[in-house]
């Protein structure tokens, strides 16, 4: 915990789902969170006050991850309330899914946009201005491992991630940074379990040796891992955190 005192975190899309579990973690470990979220205020809020109840220290933060002059506000407004930036963590992210063939432009458009330019706006911003001794840590996903159909746009720009991931890694030699990627499995949010039916769950649920889905927490423990001092010596990698299903 006082390792982490003085430290600040952004955590992007983190209203719902990994984010606030993420956020919520990272708030337990000392972090002071900048809670991001693109639309949803109240939820957010509410990720605020759950960590500000359990005595840390939080705040909400709107920003389009994919609107460049959004993604500066929000460092410049983390910078002038805490001194500066430690970590971000880089979990926003839209998963639509249909065939290659079936994907309309907006699809396409709208994951470039989120996913990939969002990613590489956050990573810019970081890359300028993140303290010595910071960490980055993108969210990538197993897909691009399995690269089942109906997934290839949303693959795609999850792929594209790890490579700038890895690079990234390489260009902030000598300022003692790192970046990483984790890569979930299946995992038990909201986003992924709406609309599909039990026997999809169900199936989905026992894909790992591990026979179950994956937790929000699981997902925020492996990121805390990588943003905290046990993870100091991880770089350029991409963590699959799903439970053994590759």
């Amino acid at each position: 915990m006082t390792s982490q005192a003085n430290k600040v975190a952004i955590v992007t899309g983190a209203s719902g789902g990994i984010g606030a579990a993420v956020a919520e973690r990272l708030a337990k470990d000392g972090f002071t969170v900048v809670v991001n979220y693109a639309g949803n205020a109240a939820s957010a809020q509410a990720v605020v006050a759950k960590i500000e109840a359990a005595g840390g220290r939080a705040v909400a933060a709107q920003a389009d991850i994919s609107d460049v002059a959004a993604v500066a506000r929000m460092f410049d407004s983390a910078e002038t309330a805490f001194g500066g930036v430690d970590v971000l963590i880089n979990n926003a992210g839209i998963m639509n899914l249909a065939t290659i063939k079936d994907s309309d432009d907006a699809l396409f458009d709208r994951h470039i946009a989120v996913n990939l330019k969002g990613t590489f706006n956050t990573l810019r911003e970081a890359a300028c201005r993140l303290r010595e001794g910071g960490r980055i840590v993108n969210f990538s996903s197993s897909i691009t491992t399995r690269l089942q159909p109906t997934y290839g746009v949303y693959a795609a720009t999850k792929a594209a991630v790890e490579a700038m991931t890895s690079i990234l890694a390489k260009e902030l030699r000598g300022r003692n940074i790192t970046v990483n990627a984790i890569a979930p499995g299946p995992t038990a949010t909201k986003l992924f379990l709406d609309g599909k039916p039990q026997e999809v769950i169900d199936q989905l649920s026992k894909m790992a040796p591990l026979e179950r889905l994956g937790q929000p927490q699981d997902i925020a423990d492996a990121v805390a891992f990588l943003a905290g001092p046990d993870g100091a010596w991880i770089n350029g990698q991409t963590l699959h955190a799903n439970g053994g299903i590759i």
